[in-house]
């Protein structure tokens, strides 16, 4: 075998000089300008200081993220759980109030029907009270007013004869009646009692009582004495007689058809008989109406409880009224044509 002059066995062999030189394995083809593993330098501890590690930093940041999430999910929690006791602490105020609302309303329901049932039970005793009123109540007749016949004068004349008998019931009474309006006529008692006469009663009225007493038997008409003044002393002469024969059992009642009317004879009679204000009054005293109508309801309660009416007609007044008729003690006074005419200019 010829042998390569390259192939020297001493440069094949390896160096034994200690040399640190890199020695190329067999076999390894050398690359220009490469370096082999061992030969790279480690990093050096000097870096600059803004260089972080990647890895390190994201899982720091996961972390405290976790955590704030944790927090915030309990601070929601407890915001929850707050809410959700307020809601219900409202839905229980809600029931309660609807309970007592319909509780308000049911007894407020109650109490207007109660109500409304004792009126309808009060409207219903009051009508029927009214309706039993009405049935027992007697129709008031207007007075007719008409003009003198022939056949109302034989009427007349057939009552004259007959008044005899109606005079009855003061004949066991004259010598009383006959002794009162002489002393009457004597000097006025200033400083007498009520309802007795304290003015000096004048013959023509003493004669004019005498005659409706003892003649007319307390019911009918007089003769005007010329002036309502007159007329209210001769009629307070009769109620002192009458106070002397039946007490306190018996009412004088007025019949005038103006105010102005009224108050002279309010006047008169306090001043003649020395009464007050108080002795005037719907109940009790003397009692003053406008209307016949009303005299006769008033009389007609007076005789129901059993009182005596007397009932006085002012002069002024054109008629007498039917119904006052009926009553067993009555005086009317017929004014003259002279007094009439002076009415008419007064009012």
């Amino acid at each position: 075998m010829t042998a390569f002059p390259d192939s020297d066995p001493a440069a094949a062999a390896p160096r034994s000089d200690g040399n640190d030189g890199p020695q190329d394995a067999p076999g390894s083809p050398q690359v220009p300008g490469a370096t082999s593993p061992d030969a790279v330098t480690p990093p050096s501890a000097e870096q600059p200081a803004g260089m972080t590690h990647p890895p390190a930093t994201t899982e720091g940041s996961a972390a405290a993220a976790g955590s704030l999430l944790a927090l915030a999910l309990i601070e929601l929690q407890g915001r929850r759980a707050g809410l959700l006791a307020e809601i219900a602490g409202l839905e229980q105020q809600r029931d309660r109030i609807r309970q007592e609302i319909g509780a308000h309303a049911i007894g407020q329901s109650e109490l207007i029907a109660n109500r409304v049932k004792g009126f309808q039970a009060y409207l219903v005793g009051a009508l029927q009270d009214l309706a039993a009123a009405a049935e027992q109540a007697e129709l008031v007749v207007a007075p007719v007013v008409v003009q003198p016949s022939p056949l109302d004068q034989a009427a007349t004349a057939a009552e004259a004869v007959a008044a005899p008998a109606v005079a009855g019931q003061f004949s066991q009474d004259e010598d009383l009646i006959r002794g009162a309006l002489a002393r009457y006529g004597g000097q006025p008692d200033f400083y007498a009692d009520p309802w007795k006469l304290r003015r000096t009663l004048e013959p023509s009225g003493a004669a004019l009582l005498e005659e409706w007493f003892l003649n007319q038997g307390g019911r009918g008409a007089q003769p005007s004495g010329g002036s309502r003044n007159r007329n209210v002393l001769v009629a307070a002469a009769a109620v002192a007689v009458l106070g002397e024969l039946y007490g306190d059992r018996f009412q004088t009642l007025v019949l005038a058809g103006q105010p102005e009317r009224l108050g002279e004879w309010r006047r008169g009679l306090q001043d003649c008989l020395g009464l007050g204000r108080e002795d005037f009054g719907p109940t009790s005293g003397i009692v003053l109406f406008e209307r016949a109508e009303a005299l006769v309801e008033r009389a007609d309660r007076l005789e129901e409880r059993g009182e005596l009416p007397f009932i006085v007609v002012d002069a002024g007044e054109a008629a007498v009224a039917v119904p006052v008729l009926q009553f067993p003690l009555w005086l009317a006074f017929a004014a003259t044509p002279g007094e009439i005419a002076s009415e008419e200019d007064l009012y």
